[in-house]
């Protein structure tokens, strides 16, 4: 998914969730949408460096939008992570459509917003074998203290509705998955977040034992003298539905 015109800005605060003040490198501050009403654990962080998106609608309330914020990284390094959790599925979009994810290669059309169980979820392929398979695509930038990956942030309901309604398609004969899109450069793997919601984590074990299937993909994001122009699905990255991270249970 390629970028346009990005520009470059120091995150002073996030706030009311949909809202953020960004100083531009001209000194001007500016309220930009934030597109993510979870808690950004660990990519909500004054200070550092964030990218935004203009608008030229003049009926849009807010002219910027908040995509990315660059993150350091123990090791000296930096990494990009997507505070805009409506590009996950874009991103997808464009992996499946080009096949570039082997799992699902060989669909021959593709739907998005699927009912399923009473329900909708993000994409129904159409297999040349002659099956379907469902996918909920989640974006994944919590990275913890220990350096691993987790989902979700918060604790999410939804998700674990979500979870049930796949297990019920499986159960169904259908194909289901779960597509955890991983949409920070610096996560390498990817776990259920038990110390922030033990029901999601329970119930992803339970459905993957019932036959839900789980990719994570990691995502990179291709700058142009150090400015992002594209993000897209990169590489698999493993996954353990077992790790756990002990400490204090948040539920923002």
């Amino acid at each position: 998914m390629k970028y346009s015109s990005l520009i470059p800005g120091t995150l002073l605060r996030r706030y009311k969730r949909f809202l953020a003040d960004i100083e531009l490198t001209s000194g001007e501050v500016v309220v930009a949408h934030c597109p993510n009403t979870g808690s950004m654990r660990s990519t909500n962080v004054p200070g550092c460096r964030v990218w935004l998106s203009p608008s030229t609608n003049p009926t849009r309330k807010l002219a910027w939008t908040w995509e990315l914020i660059e993150l350091p990284q123990p090791d000296g390094s930096m990494a990009l992570a997507s505070v805009h959790t409506g590009r996950a599925n874009a991103i997808v979009e464009e992996a499946l459509r080009a096949q570039h994810i082997p799992e699902l290669r060989g669909h021959t059309s593709l739907r998005r917003e699927a009912s399923a169980g009473g329900g909708r979820l993000d994409f129904c392929l159409e297999e040349a074998a002659g099956g379907t398979a469902f996918i909920e695509v989640k974006q994944v930038t919590l990275k913890e203290v220990d350096g691993h990956g987790y989902f979700p942030a918060s604790v999410t309901v939804r998700g674990a509705r979500h979870l049930e309604t796949l297990g019920q398609l499986v159960a169904a004969g259908q194909r289901a998955l779960l597509l955890f899109c991983v949409a920070h450069t610096g996560i390498k793997d990817v776990a259920p977040a038990e110390h922030i919601d033990p029901l999601y984590a329970k119930t992803l074990r339970r459905v993957v034992n019932e036959g839900v299937e789980v990719l994570a993909y990691g995502c990179k994001v291709d700058c142009i003298a150090g400015k992002p122009q594209d993000i897209y699905l990169d590489r698999p990255l493993p996954l353990s539905l077992q790790r756990r991270l002990e400490q204090h249970h948040a539920t923002d």
